[in-house]
């Protein structure tokens, strides 16, 4: 029996400059790695490309004044509400830039005692200690420093409260701070609001039009069209996006499903098989030390092959051994589990021997294997290739 499942490993390429033929640097990539390193190519194997240099290849970009013209012309150039953002210098500061100087004076309503993703202002101790509830309560910015102080990030060491307040001032625009978590507490304030979470906009935007907003933008309507020949992304806007230089962004990358059908269709010519491809953004998992979900992006693979729609369709060997099999050992006990996988039916939901087994999209979790081996930093393995994942205890 084969010893080794799942492999994971991280494909070196060039740098990806705008322009370049990605498909054939992905699929040439592959393939030398594959000769250099002595593996084989095989069918159900899924090749992964990072987001970034999909973005990078189109040339997906904006300015900060980009973003600052589109929220003139859809917010009015006034007072905005800019409520729920996360807290990063990488993700959202560079976009806070662009709103600010689209506006007046900018009302930055944050969501506490963390935001969306778990980074937290204040933690949960010092909420209880001062009597503070969260889901009710609105803070200003005086009520904040006098109950809480400074609080700084414990990994980047940044103060976003005094972070973000800064950079509004520095773009020229007024700027208020208010704590709260109710989406409507914003319209005390100003009835045009762009609204910055990420996962849970389609709710808030929802609640926002139907308590008065007269108008409501999520980071999803903004840039959806190019400004003065910008990038754009027609579906996620600035979800998604990241920080190239101080002065622009790098947008999620537009419409890539023919990138992936092209380098499926060059390496089934080059190897003979069907394998899949995928690109991916954040890795859908959560820190455990600072509390952080670290899916940022708005999905974790915008485009994919057919071949990874759907979620695993697996048993739990573990129930198997401890239960239907728990009087068999060694060789029978081997059989009657692979008996048991080569059975098994098509729909598993609800069977108790599937339990615990991450009932999750595919793309969602092979993305999230592809991020952990790509990493953020100076790794440079933007392409991943996956071996062995669909395989189970029964592959030879």
């Amino acid at each position: 029996m084969r010893k080794v499942g799942t492999v994971s490993r991280g494909i070196r390429t060039p740098i990806i400059r705008q322009g370049d033929d990605l498909a054939k640097i992905v699929t040439e990539s592959v393939l030398e790695a594959s000769k250099e390193e002595g593996f084989n190519l095989l069918d159900k194997d899924v090749v992964a490309i990072t987001e970034s240099v999909v973005a990078r290849a189109q040339g997906n970009y904006c300015s900060i004044d980009d973003i600052a013209t589109d929220v003139k012309n859809k917010l009015g150039g006034e007072t905005v509400g800019v409520i729920f953002p996360i807290l990063s210098r990488n993700r959202f500061a560079i976009c806070l830039k662009g709103i600010a100087k689209g506006a007046k004076k900018v009302v930055l309503m944050l969501s506490y005692p963390s935001d969306e993703v778990g980074n937290e202002l204040v933690s949960l101790d010092k909420l209880d200690d001062a009597g503070v509830n969260p889901y009710s309560d609105v803070l200003t910015l005086e009520k904040y420093r006098t109950l809480f102080g400074e609080n700084r990030h414990p990994f980047t060491g940044i103060d976003y409260v005094q972070y973000y307040g800064d950079l509004v001032k520095e773009c020229g625009a007024e700027c208020e701070i208010i704590f709260a978590n109710q989406a409507k507490t914003i319209l005390q304030y100003t009835d045009k609001i762009i609204t910055c979470d990420i996962h849970t906009r389609v709710r808030t935007k929802r609640i926002l039009k139907a308590a008065g907003a007269k108008i409501v933008c999520g980071l999803d309507d903004l840039m959806t069209s190019s400004i003065n020949g910008s990038g754009f992304n027609a579906k996620y806007g600035l979800l998604g996006s990241n920080k190239a230089k101080e002065d622009q962004i790098k947008l999620f990358p537009r419409e890539c499903h023919d990138l992936v059908i092209d380098i499926q269709k060059k390496l089934k010519v080059a190897t003979g098989k069907n394998i899949e491809v995928m690109v991916y953004g954040d890795g859908a998992f959560k820190d455990p030390q600072g509390k952080i979900w670290e899916l940022a992006d708005p999905v974790v693979s915008p485009a994919f092959t057919d071949g990874l729609i759907g979620t695993p369709n697996e048993l739990k060997l573990k129930y198997l051994a401890d239960n239907d099999f728990k009087d068999l050992q060694g060789e029978e006990l081997k059989k009657a589990i692979q008996n048991s996988i080569k059975t098994k039916g098509q729909n598993l939901k609800g069977n108790m021997a599937s339990e615990g087994t991450t009932p999750r999209q595919l793309t969602d979790l092979i993305g999230s294997l592809c991020d952990l081996t790509s990493g953020s930093g100076d790794k440079g393995t933007p392409v991943v290739l996956v071996q062995g994942y669909f395989d189970n205890y029964t592959n030879e």
